[in-house]
């Protein structure tokens, strides 16, 4: 895991630097739902490119949070699902939203949050 020598050595940071860039976290939070295909991730995250998609998806799988595994229906297909280490984020991601509902609003700029769904449709 090579990527990994290029974290920050504090714990906090750390965090930061894995979950940080535009697309993660929201490759993260559709991944909460369940197992998924490319395709269906890149139905579902409005905006992203595949090309972006793929990379994102395997820095997350270098960073022991998304698994890629064959696709229980479809012999050719690759399904991402989040690891249990990938999970553990469930509790995090939601703090991060809250707080930055938190954050919005005592900055009276609550009007302008838009809701995950803007960017990461329903399954």
């Amino acid at each position: 895991m090579k990527i990994n020598k290029r974290l920050p050595g504090l714990a906090l940071d750390r965090t930061l630097a894995i979950l940080s860039g535009r697309w993660k976290a929201n490759i993260l939070h559709a991944l909460l739902d369940g197992a998924q295909r490319t395709r269906e991730l890149d139905k579902r995250i409005i905006g992203i490119s595949q090309k972006v998609l793929i990379e994102q998806l395997r820095v997350l799988e270098e960073h022991g949070l998304v698994s890629r595994q064959p696709s229980s229906d479809d012999r050719q297909g690759i399904e991402y699902r989040l690891t249990p280490f990938g999970e553990s984020l469930r509790p995090v991601l939601k703090a991060l939203d809250e707080w930055g509902m938190h954050h919005a609003e005592a900055s009276h700029e609550g009007d302008r949050l838009l809701p995950c769904e803007a960017v990461v449709r329903e399954r």
